[in-house]
């Protein structure tokens, strides 16, 4: 199934280092505090994807891994971010920054262009960089170590490691190939760039390991090739646990052989000095010790039983938690960690102060404080009539056409959503289905995409995402990001969200019809009804894949039960949708 996709940004270097160079005098205004330490670690990501770009340009125009001058120039201020990063962790956020000299990098022989990635540890999962300083610290590792992180999110996370360990030597590396099968170019396997001078150890840096660990694999085989010992070598991942189903036999024999030195997302987030604390400033000090809603664990709370819970991906959801405070409850959500992270506070005043979203107390490190409304219900425990359903949702998706626009190449376009519903729809019922999408040439796709206006999309019009206040007015839960999730769609049309309501709603065909009048009106332009069309399959091929990858993934019997429920509910309307 095809399901997930990477963003990432392709552009001039300078406009990443003029980004750079407004977070640090964001971050120069800022008082001592979290706020501050949020917005310096905002500056090591993007100084992060800075490095990541150009050491790419450099392997595509040269070849092999070597340091060029604005790699070695961009490494020096990635490090320094990291120690004022780490300086500024270990004196509860009391030590000033330092002062950054961005003014050499600038002068080097910077690529025209460079491709960036988005680090999905920093966006979707909670990954603190000062995590990865705590580990060093306590790894009993010199300060000689020679740091080697996998880029993409190795390189900031690299680093974290040098800046814990008081180690200036940092050198990055991109495994290439299969996902399954990374392996370093054929330029690099002399490996002589990373072992040059002899280093008494080497740490090796990355998120993970995911499903087969071949990114740490290939660089692991690559320093014993050159006759480095297993045992100088130490491992920093994200998890303690060990490469997934598709690792290759000996790597994962390898692998508890291994140092690793890993501290969790609860040690950074969850001592006396996390996450609570963080928030404190804004909603008062904590009444009670936080109480975790992640993974599901949110619908204990929505009065009803197991049996009818909504199914949920609990691996990909976002870490909640809900604090006691100043009297009354609220919504702690992990919403990103960064720039883009902190552009989400602003989304949802914006949502607030137009009625569609629960109040909004702030920002802190990557979690957005909302409060929790105990006397709202799901709409799908509710009676809303029809009418009044349309009304209300039409508005809301009218306001975000209207207000969202997106920039260019931030989603799929309609070719990509074709090719993954053909390629889901024959993965689950097979070619002749996959061929009735052929009534979308690629003329007619072209003139369609001239019609689409990219917006920043919600993405979740399931029932239980809208919550129903005693008065009747309508709340959207979880508004803020499914247009720039882990997955394939990104913005899209409004269309896409008057197709997935249409779908989890159960709207008739005049319903639908007249909520796509009432979006249209309210977004100052009409949803095209042949783009509407074609995005409802599209959105039922994208859910059927959602639904089948999570079920095959989940752990619990009773939530993969739940997914295959909505799996057959998805496949059941498409039959419907494409029969001849």
């Amino acid at each position: 199934m095809l399901v997930y996709g990477k963003a990432h940004w392709t552009g001039d270097p300078r406009h990443k280092l003029a980004a750079l160079a407004e977070l640090l005098r964001e971050m120069a205004d800022e008082r001592p505090g979290i706020g501050r330490h949020g917005a310096l670690v905002a500056a090591l990501i993007e100084a992060g994807e800075l490095v990541q770009g150009i050491a790419d340009a450099d392997f595509r125009d040269r070849g092999p891994d070597a340091l060029s001058p604005s790699q070695a120039s961009a490494n020096h201020l990635l490090l320094a971010l990291a120690r004022s990063v780490w300086k500024s962790w270990r004196t509860g956020f009391a030590a000033a920054p330092g002062a950054f000299d961005l003014n050499g990098l600038a002068a080097t022989a910077l690529p025209d262009s460079i491709t960036t990635r988005w680090a999905e540890g920093f966006a979707f999962y909670a990954l603190y960089p000062e995590s990865y300083a705590i580990a060093a610290a306590r790894a009993a590792l010199g300060a000689t170590t020679r740091v080697i992180g996998i880029r993409s999110i190795g390189a900031p996370l690299g680093a974290m490691v040098a800046a814990g360990l008081g180690s200036r030597d940092l050198r990055t590396i991109r495994p290439v190939g299969h996902p399954f099968r990374r392996e370093l170019p054929r330029a690099d396997r002399s490996g002589a760039g990373l072992i040059t001078g002899d280093p008494a150890a080497f740490a090796i840096v990355d998120e993970g390991p995911g499903l087969s660990g071949s990114s740490f694999g290939a660089v692991i085989d690559l320093l014993c090739e050159c006759g480095v010992a297993q045992d100088r070598i130490s491992l920093f991942p994200s998890h303690p646990g060990a490469p997934g189903p598709q690792a290759d036999a000996r790597h994962r024999a390898r692998w508890p052989r291994m140092r690793r030195h890993v501290v969790s997302f609860e040690e950074v987030g969850l001592a006396d000095h996390g996450v609570a604390a963080w928030v404190a400033d804004l909603v008062g000090p904590a009444e009670a010790p936080l109480e975790e809603i992640s993974g599901g664990r949110w619908r204990v709370l929505q009065g009803r039983d197991a049996d009818a819970w909504p199914p949920v991906n609990a691996q990909q959801e976002k870490r909640k938690f809900l604090l006691r405070a100043s009297g009354g409850t609220w919504l702690l959500k992990f919403v990103g960690l960064g720039r883009a992270g902190r552009a989400k506070l602003d989304r949802a005043r914006a949502l607030h102060a137009a009625g569609f979203t629960p109040p909004v107390a702030g920002y802190r490190h990557g979690f957005l404080v909302e409060r929790w409304l105990d006397e709202a219900r799901p709409l799908d425990l509710c009676r809303v009539s029809p009418d009044d359903l349309t009304d209300q949702v039409g508005r809301y998706l009218g306001f975000r056409a209207r207000c969202f626009a997106s920039g260019p190449d931030r989603g799929a376009g309609l070719a990509d959503l074709l090719a993954m519903a053909r390629h889901n729809v024959e993965a689950f019922k097979g070619a002749d289905w996959a061929r009735c999408l052929d009534r979308w040439p690629s003329d007619r796709l072209s003139a369609l995409e001239r019609k689409a206006h990219p917006v920043e999309i919600d993405g979740r019009m399931q029932a239980w995402e809208f919550l129903v206040q005693p008065g009747g007015h309508l709340l959207k839960c979880d508004a803020l990001d499914h247009h720039a999730a882990h997955d394939l769609v990104g913005c899209q049309d409004i269309a896409w969200d008057v197709a997935g309501a249409g779908v989890e709603l159960a709207l008739s065909e005049a319903a639908q019809a007249r909520l796509a009048g009432i979006v249209g009106r309210e977004a100052g332009r009409p949803v095209d009804p042949e783009l509407l069309a074609f995005l409802t399959p599209c959105y039922l091929a994208f859910q059927l894949g959602a639904a089948s990858l999570a079920a095959d993934a989940a752990h619990d019997p009773a939530e993969a039960l739940r997914l295959g429920r909505a799996r057959a509910r998805y496949a059941e309307q498409l039959e419907r949708l494409l029969r001849p």
